[in-house]
Formats: C-alpha cells, sequence, structure tokens
C-alpha cells in the first residue's frame, strides 16, 4: 500500500530514509550523517510543510519498502529521496511511487516536474523514461566525498 506521511509519522520517515542512505548512500545527493542530525522537530517540519509530500510504500505485512518525496524545485515541482528496498525492487513498486508525485505535481497545478538520476542508475532512468521524463542536457556531479559520481537532470511536462 502507499501512505502519504504527515508529521506524526516522523520517526517511521526518518527510519525508511536512514536506511535508504545506508543501503544505496551513492543514490542520494545528501548524506546519511545529515539525515542523523536532523532532529525531532526537523523531521515534523519536513512533513508538515504543505508545498511538499512524503509517500511510503509498504507491505501487505506492513513493512516499509518504497520512499519518495515530492517538494518544490525552482518555480516547479521536484521529485526526491526516491527508493526501493533491494529485495523489494521489479516489483512495479518504484512506479506506483513516482506515479503518486506525478498526481501530487499535477493537483497542486505545477507546470513541471523535475529529477535529478545518477548516470549509472540504470534502472532508475528507464523508470523515469518510462514515465515521460525526458532529460534537460544539465548533468553535474555530487558533492565530495561522492564526486565521482555524475548525475542528469531529467522533466516530465505536465499539462494544465
Amino acid at each position: 500500500s502507499l501512505d502519504r506521511l504527515g508529521p506524526e509519522d516522523w520517526q517511521r520517515n526518518r527510519r525508511i530514509r536512514v536506511r535508504a542512505l545506508t543501503e544505496d548512500p551513492d543514490a542520494f545527493g545528501s548524506l546519511l550523517a545529515d539525515a542523523r542530525k536532523l532532529t525531532e522537530h526537523g523531521w515534523r517540519d519536513r512533513l508538515a510543510r504543505t508545498d511538499m509530500t512524503t509517500f511510503v510504500a509498504t507491505t501487505k505485512e506492513g513493512l516499509d519498502i518504497g520512499l519518495i518525496v515530492g517538494a518544490p524545485y525552482d518555480e516547479a515541482a521536484g521529485l526526491f529521496s526516491m527508493w526501493v528496498a533491494a529485495d523489494a525492487r521489479k516489483c512495479g513498486i518504484g512506479g506506483v511511487l513516482v506515479d503518486a508525485v506525478i498526481a501530487w505535481a499535477r493537483a497542486a497545478g505545477h507546470p513541471r516536474l523535475f529529477l535529478d538520476v545518477g548516470d549509472d542508475n540504470l534502472a532508475a532512468i528507464a523508470l523515469y523514461a518510462s514515465r515521460g521524463f525526458e532529460p534537460t542536457g544539465q548533468t553535474a556531479r555530487l558533492d565530495p566525498p561522492r564526486d565521482h559520481i555524475t548525475e542528469h537532470q531529467r522533466v516530465l511536462i505536465l499539462p494544465s
């Protein structure tokens, strides 16, 4: 199932975000150390923001296996923190998460939805392409100590 988190879910959000950053650190721009420094107030504030959303995918048994965030990105929306647990990949969960953020961005009236993805993350690139995300031509490197990782930006035009 898919749950949209609120401020009361801050511990759950922290748990899955720390797990994602621990298991797949090179998939994210932020670092595990930064997530560990965030206070309860910081986690609650993120989940209380009305201009962003966090979804978590769970198994039938209630285990959290996926995470995604939709938030402002310049004059548009951004897709952030996309992660699916290794043992739950290739089952369609990533698509459900991406579709949830696309629907959120459309409902909020955003004209475009941007994301950044690692150039070596072929599974994620294929998923985003299957949803209509196109490369913008913008590229970047992650900050040290992961400056060996290159990523590129993609955009989905959201018809009004």
